[in-house]
């Protein structure tokens, strides 16, 4: 019998995620682009930065009034206090940026908030160490593979690609190569890059109308992706792998031997 952890949730053999930084006014109209596209993103704050009453004015962010309601459907995901290059800090300092950047968008959307991605995409062994410390449940860098696998260790989780490459990799997301199953596209960027140097939105518009509207896609948040993959590596499995337990509260799906088979949430499935 072969097992294999091939699809998403609800049966779907792909998924994209998108993930933007720093919280610019552009994001105002990226996420209506998300919305209209049936997209789902994470956008990764920081929150000293942004637009608010007790601190001096920031035209270019958004507003800190603004935030829960616009990312609604979305998620909000730590950057640090300050874009802080965490490699130089002290523990206080460390502490200081992260966990006091998680509280403030904590009070703003209303639930806990569990990951981040690295400001300038700077990290270490070390900063790795301490994320793990303060269970921070994942980190994106800036390095792009180009490709569709899952990480290893979501603390160190490489994107695909930036949203310049994106449309460009469409046809090799759609190719009988990653046709193994569970194959994240995972763009990243910042909503400013498409209006600061000229109007650039036809290129996320072009990728989101291309990319959209998919029955094999899961469209989802970052949090959303590490929550399933978990479910997925948590299963337990008896010896012979006949029988298998799922802890979660998740359903997840399981290739066997070329069949989809559910292994529903917090329930024993036989497998022969």
């Amino acid at each position: 019998m072969i097992i294999t952890p091939k699809y998403f949730k609800d049966k779907l053999p792909k998924a994209l995620t998108m993930s933007y930084d720093d919280g610019p006014y552009e994001d105002y109209r990226l996420v209506e682009l998300f919305n209209k596209y049936k997209i789902k993103g994470t956008f990764h704050l920081n929150s000293r930065y942004m637009d608010r009453d007790d601190y001096p004015p920031q035209p270019e962010k958004i507003k800190m009034t603004d935030a829960k309601k616009l990312y609604e459907g979305h998620e909000i995901s730590v950057h640090t206090v300050n874009h802080t290059d965490l490699r130089d800090v002290n523990n206080l300092r460390f502490l200081h940026e992260v966990l006091d950047d998680k509280k403030a968008l904590e009070d703003i959307a209303g639930y806990p908030v569990r990951g981040m991605s690295y400001p300038y995409g700077y990290y270490n062994d070390e900063v790795v160490q301490r994320l793990r410390y303060l269970d921070m449940e994942y980190a994106r860098t800036t390095k792009s593979h180009k490709s569709f696998y899952l990480p290893d260790d979501f603390l160190v989780w490489h994107p695909t690609c930036h949203h310049n490459d994106a449309t460009d990799l469409i046809s090799a997301f759609d190719s009988p190569r990653w046709n193994m199953g569970m194959n994240l596209f995972y763009v990243w960027g910042h909503s400013y890059e498409f209006e600061r140097w000229g109007d650039k939105w036809y290129i996320i518009e072009e990728f989101c109308k291309r990319i959209s509207g998919r029955e094999d896609v899961w469209y989802a948040t970052n949090i959303e992706i590490k929550d399933y993959v978990d479910a997925v590596r948590n299963l337990k499995f008896t010896v012979d792998t006949s029988m298998v337990y799922n802890p979660s509260c998740t359903d997840v799906w399981l290739d066997v031997d070329r069949e989809p088979v559910k292994v529903a949430a917090g329930q024993l499935t036989k497998l022969k």
